[in-house]
């Protein structure tokens, strides 16, 4: 029988035109500080969608921190990285700090759905951690 587990829910909202005001101010030290290679090079594959591409992986990334209650955002929010399956679903894949976190938890699969329209990109995450007895 597994062990008993709470079911955890992450879900944020991001306004595509705050990602494109940062692009335009802060350039490739924005990109650089806030996604990873491979999120960077998704996102500039369509010019037009680049600011929604990002800011719906932004959310992602914040709305993975909420799932796992963490206490504070990372200080590397390339640890929380957006990628593609071969499918073409986007899956999250968790690095250094945030692995970490996550491992202590017993956070081990995560689930995430991406949308955005308009001006707005949301991102829900979800994951299942063991349920302590007490």
């Amino acid at each position: 029988m597994a062990p008993p587990s709470t079911l955890r829910v992450g879900t944020d909202l991001v306004r595509v035109s705050r990602i494109a005001a940062s692009l335009e101010k802060f350039g490739e030290q924005f990109l650089r500080r806030s996604f990873t290679e491979a999120e960077i090079a998704y996102a500039s594959e369509s010019p037009a969608s680049t600011a929604e591409r990002l800011a719906a992986r932004f959310a992602a990334k914040e709305a993975t921190v909420k799932a796992l209650g963490l206490p504070e955002q990372p200080r590397d929010w390339r640890e929380i990285e957006v990628c593609r399956s071969s499918s073409g679903a986007c899956e999250i894949e968790l690095h250094g700090e945030v692995l970490a976190a996550a491992v202590r938890l017993g956070a081990k699969t995560f689930a995430l759905s991406l949308s955005h329209d308009g001006d707005y990109a949301i991102a829900t995450v979800i994951t299942t951690l063991p349920t302590h007895a007490g």
